[in-house]
């Protein structure tokens, strides 16, 4: 299995890259800084360069060709303004989505963030962040060609995973670490009986497969 993931050398996307790695996948990571390449190979996977802000959707479509995993874990990230978490948060996940269901790839995960809402109203940087990310969701869910997951994390932090978490469609708030962010990921990859659901996420009581065993409904 393939799996191509945009933001490739992002903090949740390299812990991404390991997990699966690790379970024989064909993983590719897309960054646009050449110097981050070493990064991705040490995580093992294969680093892609294109700028999701200004390519095309037929070069992005031309990298996702024969992919049977497309994920969207690219941001904008901290320090960057309202501009910014428009063309990278909701602009380049779009372009990222339309991509992928022109090339033909069936599985999309996105990483989005609770509170995620089109309508946020609040004229702050933080604000910005969320209607980009709901705009980004919404669109997600038009494109009929792909079967899509939202995921949707609580506060994120780099505290050692546990492997145990809540995955429920509203879990109220809460936090989360990245690995278990990533963990929750690479299972959701596998099993596209969550499609069309998208999922809060926060630590819990649960192991992450059995987590998302159980909202498949398996």
């Amino acid at each position: 299995m393939r799996i191509v993931i945009a933001g490739g050398h992002g903090r949740i996307a390299l812990r991404l890259e390991r997990l699966l790695a690790a379970r024989g996948y064909e993983v590719a990571g897309i960054v646009r800084d050449p110097a981050q390449g070493g990064d991705l190979r040490e995580a093992g996977a294969e680093p892609v360069l294109c700028d999701l802000e200004t390519a095309s959707v037929e070069h992005v479509a031309g990298i996702l060709r024969g992919a049977d995993v497309a994920v969207f874990a690219a941001g904008a990230g901290p320090g960057s303004g309202a501009a910014r978490k428009d063309t990278v948060d909701r602009g380049a996940a779009v372009l990222f989505a339309d991509a992928a269901e022109r090339a033909g790839v069936r599985r999309f995960l996105m990483v989005s963030s609770m509170g995620a809402d089109p309508n946020r109203a609040g004229a702050d940087v933080f604000d910005a962040y969320l209607r980009a990310k709901g705009e980004a969701d919404e669109h997600l869910k038009t494109r009929l060609g792909l079967e899509w997951t939202v995921l949707r994390p609580g506060s994120l932090t780099d505290e050692a995973g546990t492997g145990l978490v809540r995955l429920e469609a509203s879990t109220g708030r809460g936090a989360v670490p990245r690995d278990d962010v990533a963990l929750v990921l690479a299972e959701l990859a596998d099993t596209p009986a969550t499609s069309g659901l998208t999922l809060e996420l926060v630590s819990g009581p649960t192991p992450a497969g059995v987590a998302v065993k159980d909202v498949a409904g398996n």
